[in-house]
């Protein structure tokens, strides 16, 4: 049986319909700004690679990008209800603590197939400069030899409440930036993994998402924000 046949990878037809819902959520509560989306290959596997400072980040580019996207989703995240519905929209359940062989044979499936696949690189949620990326994001381009997208979420991370804390969702209304760049190779085309390949791969990521993270505060003048 084929990746593209195997009923145990995420739905393709799910995700389409989580991106519908975000689209509704997203521009309902927010104003998003999508910039450089045209820059998404309309066809074949992308993997989209985002800076991550909120949990309205991920939402955010379900909703905005223009296919629909399989993430790759903290198991923490599968909680209650939670559960069910991540699944059914095609998400992928992933166990930060250690190498989860599962979402790692769902995440290349779904690239296998031709589909978008969603990765925070950096791991978690935190400055949202890709200051400290893992490995994860390496091994899937160089595996795959999809295309990586970088894409900035600007405006959702440094929003305070008048107390001085931080809020649990971006003021609503508010206006949401997400800035794609110019997708890029990170292999050199022989498909190697190896620990060489990999750690080249992943300091030539970090150079080129840091470098499109600079250029999308620049275009949208958000200079200090995440």
């Amino acid at each position: 049986m084929t990746a593209t046949a195997d009923p145990a990878l995420p739905s393709a037809a799910g995700a389409a319909v989580g991106r519908r819902i975000g689209i509704g959520l997203m521009y309902g509560l927010w104003r998003p700004r999508v910039l450089g989306a045209w820059r998404i290959p309309s066809a074949g596997p992308v993997i989209l690679a985002g800076n991550h400072s909120h949990n309205v980040d991920g939402p955010m580019l379900i909703g905005t990008a223009p296919r629909p996207l399989h993430f790759l989703v903290k198991k923490e995240a599968f909680v209650g209800p939670l559960d069910p519905f991540l699944r059914s929209i095609g998400q992928l359940k992933v166990d930060r603590t250690t190498a989860d062989r599962t979402a790692i044979t769902h995440a290349l499936g779904v690239l296998e197939r031709g589909g978008m696949l969603g990765i925070f690189p950096e791991g978690t949620r935190g400055e949202g400069d890709f200051a400290s990326l893992r490995s994860g994001l390496a091994y899937f381009a160089v595996r795959s030899g999809a295309p990586i997208v970088p894409v900035a979420v600007l405006g959702t991370g440094e929003q305070r409440r008048a107390d001085g804390r931080a809020r649990a969702l971006p003021r609503l209304r508010s206006r949401i930036d997400v800035v794609y760049g110019e997708p890029f190779q990170a292999g050199d085309g022989s498909g190697r993994r190896t620990r060489a390949a990999l750690d080249e791969a992943t300091v030539l990521i970090q150079k080129r998402l840091g470098e499109h993270l600079g250029s999308a505060r620049r275009l949208t003048g958000r200079h200090n924000e995440t």
